[in-house]
């Protein structure tokens, strides 16, 4: 067994097993550092576990501990009887206990952010609506779906829900961001949001508007959206594509 370095040296004369580490954590890093470098690029496939194995220098099951890892972290995807392939990198993270809006996400990627408005209409509402609004069975619902874009690209699929006696009437489409609506012309400043998310596979009507790879998951992400008085403002549920979109939170310890 020699070197780890195959594909891709240089220069570097560093062994595998020079390295007091566990072999599976040394052939990670490696193959991270490959992909940074663009040895691998997105979506490409990999080498076979068999050669794969031989250029690094260590057994196939060391490497399948470290593919099985790197696919846990979403680097790789392992497809059945068709190979190993590099993930995009996801070109949006955000902390998940920052509540930003899907414009201002986009724009601090240094992306332009764009609005494909699909319907709006005022709806009765539903039971979990009654319950999420405290309102009435009477009160209106204000309903809008729409796709937003990054550069051109369709990146997330939204629906949001407004009381139909909060959300101004007269509110025009130029403006993308929800959250500013509702602030300057509502009057109504959001301040926190209940948030709820969970992985999906293919969406029949979602992934295709999306223009999503059959193997690409959807993000749900769910939220509640309160103001500074803990009225009960908007409720949105936002698909993101999973390769273009990372979330992550931030946790102490009390």
């Amino acid at each position: 067994m020699s070197d780890v370095l195959g594909k891709g040296a240089g220069g570097n004369s560093m062994s595998i097993r020079s390295d007091n580490r566990h072999l599976y954590l040394q052939v990670i890093d490696r193959l991270k550092q490959d992909i940074e470098k663009g040895i691998y690029k997105e979506k490409e496939k990999l080498p076979s576990e068999f050669d794969l194995a031989k250029q690094l220098g260590v057994s196939r099951a060391t490497l399948r501990e470290a593919l099985r890892i790197l696919e846990e972290d979403n680097i790789i995807t392992r497809r059945h009887g068709v190979g190993t392939f590099v993930n995009s990198k996801p070109l949006f993270t955000s902390g998940i206990e920052q509540l930003n809006s899907v414009t201002d996400m986009i724009e601090l990627a240094g992306m332009k952010p764009g609005t494909i408005f699909l319907s709006s209409s005022t709806q009765g509402p539903t039971e979990e609506d009654i319950r999420r609004f405290t309102c009435s069975a009477n009160e209106d619902i204000f309903v809008m779906e729409r796709v937003r874009t990054a550069n051109g690209e369709p990146v997330v699929y939204c629906v949001d829900k407004v009381p139909a006696r909060i959300f101004p009437a007269a509110s025009t489409q130029e403006e993308e961001s929800i959250f500013r609506i509702l602030d300057d012309e509502a009057n109504k400043r959001i301040t926190y949001a209940i948030a709820q998310i969970e992985p999906i596979g293919y969406h029949e009507k979602i992934s295709p508007i999306l223009e999503c790879e059959p193997e690409t998951a959807l993000l749900v992400l769910k939220q509640m959206h309160f103001n500074e008085m803990d009225e009960p403002i908007l409720f949105s549920v936002n698909y993101f594509k999973a390769d273009k979109f990372s979330f992550h939170v931030l946790r102490k310890r009390s």
